[in-house]
């Protein structure tokens, strides 16, 4: 079953984020994920957004594949730039 994460964020610092956001999206390839959306421009259409403003959805073959990207060496080695110079909520919903 397909699996999608949901992250919202707001960067603190731009400049510590730096290692982070370069090295990102080759981890999410490698994992065979990839994004649907990357912090675009958003419309509040009914309710609200969620607490932090720039939003992020990847798409995972099944919630192993997320799972192992998240817990892949590689991602773990840049994670804490971002934990570090963002604050962030982070999801894993499946789909259908």
């Amino acid at each position: 079953m397909t699996v999608y994460a949901l992250v919202e964020l707001e960067v603190t610092d731009m400049a510590g984020m730096g290692p982070y956001m370069e090295a990102v999206p080759g981890t999410v390839a490698a994992h065979g994920g990839k994004y649907l959306v990357r912090a675009g421009k958003t419309e509040v259409v009914e309710g609200g957004l969620g607490e932090y403003p720039l939003k992020v959805i990847l798409e995972f073959r099944s919630m192993d594949a997320a799972k192992r990207w998240y817990d892949s060496a590689e991602y773990r080695a840049i994670l804490p730039h971002r934990q570090k110079n963002s604050k962030c909520n982070f999801v894993w919903v499946e789909g259908v």
